[in-house]
């Protein structure tokens, strides 16, 4: 069980990101209040999708009283990719991964030895947030091709 973690500053730009696998949900259960509360003023949790794993983090923030922001992965790829940067899934992988080393770099943020989809998609989906709360106006032209 992978995870894309992403934490972005309230100036919109991305501070860290990683891929964790948790193994379980009865792992992740235990991990979530730990990562969640290692984040000084956390004030939103931005999850893609819902099932088990999603409601495992949004209790979690609602516990630290965050505000919880679900979105699909179809939603913020419109917000983000153009419709010919996800013609299929691959190719939205492929342009999520150059979109989400533009976001990285022009955060200032450490660049990737390696970056896996779901880091690439948290830290998209964190973008997408941030814009959603107000952190952004919008997407920064910098990161429009």
């Amino acid at each position: 069980m992978r995870a894309g973690l992403a934490l972005y500053g309230d100036d919109g730009r991305v501070v860290w990101y990683r891929s964790r696998n948790f193994g379980s949900t009865v792992r992740l259960r235990r991990a979530a209040p730990v990562v969640l509360a290692d984040i000084p003023g956390l004030a939103y949790v931005a999850l893609e999708g819902g099932g088990v794993v999603a409601d495992i983090w949004e209790r979690e923030a609602e516990r630290l009283a965050a505000t919880v922001i679900r979105v699909s992965a179809e939603e913020w790829r419109a917000e983000l990719l153009y419709p010919r940067e996800q013609r299929s899934g691959a190719q939205a992988k492929q342009h999520a991964d150059a979109l989400a080393r533009r976001v990285i770099a022009w955060s200032g943020a450490p660049r990737p030895t390696s970056l896996t989809h779901d880091a690439a998609e948290a830290v998209l989906v964190g973008l997408w947030a941030a814009v959603g709360v107000g952190w952004l106006d919008a997407i920064p032209a910098d990161l429009r091709r």
